[in-house]
């Protein structure tokens, strides 16, 4: 079992069932998703405390906390769609890879992909959780600095929130300070996230011991050929 903490939020990966279940905690309350009998996926949420939700405990009130709980399963379920369909020719990412302006003529700050910052921002933001609960100046905070690895300050947290808002990657609930990815949001995290992890580290490290013999195998073919080329091209490499 895997765990990750972040204040209220706790996370848990079970690989003793039949498959993988993945539990999300906020305080009293989860949410898990899983494979049922390895055919469908099925997301499940459980509100042992209905003030963790910002709803009363009365029992009037169980409209409100279906309806938070289904949108909380939405929200979820659009997280793991993003995942699987991100493009790469994607209009939002040419626009939020440089500096543009709002509708309201207001600058919105570019987020860069390969910025180390921005990297750890897009990453924490990818946490499962958040598509859940929404995300605070003080929760994503801890997560991005956790993954920067060095010092992160509110005011550093609040320009990316900033940024985050004017590229329309987020947007507050009203009447709160929390913040929840829009289907822009969720799918440029995703992207950046995943071409990262799993396309560019593994092709930067494919020359080491620990890389695929496949791929080992394919980057000296490679070498091999660029070599031969530049044989034949009678130009001599840099010694």
């Amino acid at each position: 079992m895997g765990l990750g903490v972040a204040g209220h939020f706790r996370t848990a990966i079970d690989r003793d069932n039949d498959g993988v279940v993945v539990n999300a905690f906020y305080r009293h309350s989860r949410i898990k998703y899983y494979l049922k009998d390895r055919r469908a996926l099925r997301i499940q949420t459980v509100i042992n405390d209905t003030y963790d939700i910002g709803v009363l405990r009365r029992l009037e009130h169980l409209a409100e906390v279906i309806a938070k709980a289904r949108d909380a399963n939405r929200r979820l379920l659009d997280t793991i769609r993003a995942g699987q369909s991100c493009v790469l020719a994607s209009p939002v990412i040419e626009r939020v890879a440089q500096p543009t302006l709002t509708e309201d003529g207001r600058r919105a700050p570019a987020l860069r992909f390969a910025d180390p910052r921005v990297m750890a921002l897009t990453g924490a933001l990818c946490l499962s959780l958040f598509a859940v609960t929404g995300v605070t100046n003080n929760s994503l905070r801890a997560l991005t600095a956790r993954m920067l690895g060095t010092g992160y300050t509110t005011s550093q947290m609040t320009y990316d929130l900033r940024r985050l808002r004017f590229n329309g990657l987020i947007r507050r609930i009203e009447h709160t300070h929390t913040y929840v990815l829009t289907p822009d949001g969720q799918r440029l995290a995703i992207f950046y996230t995943k071409l990262n992890d799993r396309l560019l580290r593994p092709l930067l490290a494919a020359d080491q011991p620990q890389a695929p013999p496949n791929l080992r195998q394919a980057l000296t073919t490679i070498d091999h050929h660029v070599d031969d080329y530049i044989a034949q091209a009678r130009l001599k490499t840099a010694a």
